[in-house]
């Protein structure tokens, strides 16, 4: 379940993604698989090597991208999302969503 977004900053989220840019939303997000996390962040890109290089260059398993036809994107969460948030100055999706 996906919430604390604003229904502007989805759009703006498909928007980049379809034009092929890497794009961050962070939201709030429970599930009960994955005790104690609270926020995910959806790195998109419609351009699939694009994102695939993306993930490598962060040491990230492209294996791991999920293929929606829309909105490919590759979820980050626990100790790595801040990381890579930080890494690509996402400064204000850290600080709204205390990370």
């Amino acid at each position: 379940m996906a919430f604390g977004i604003k229904r502007d900053e989805l759009y703006r989220w498909k928007d980049a993604v379809s034009r092929g840019e890497i794009a961050f939303l962070t939201h709030y997000w429970l599930d009960d698989r994955f005790a104690g996390i609270s926020t995910v962040t959806k790195v998109g890109c419609s351009d699939l090597e694009r994102l695939t290089n993306w993930c490598l260059s962060h040491g990230l398993n492209p294996q791991y991208i999920h293929h929606s036809p829309s909105y490919p994107h590759y979820d980050l969460f626990g100790p790595i999302q801040k990381k890579i948030l930080e890494l690509e100055h996402q400064w204000e999706q850290i600080e709204r969503f205390h990370l």
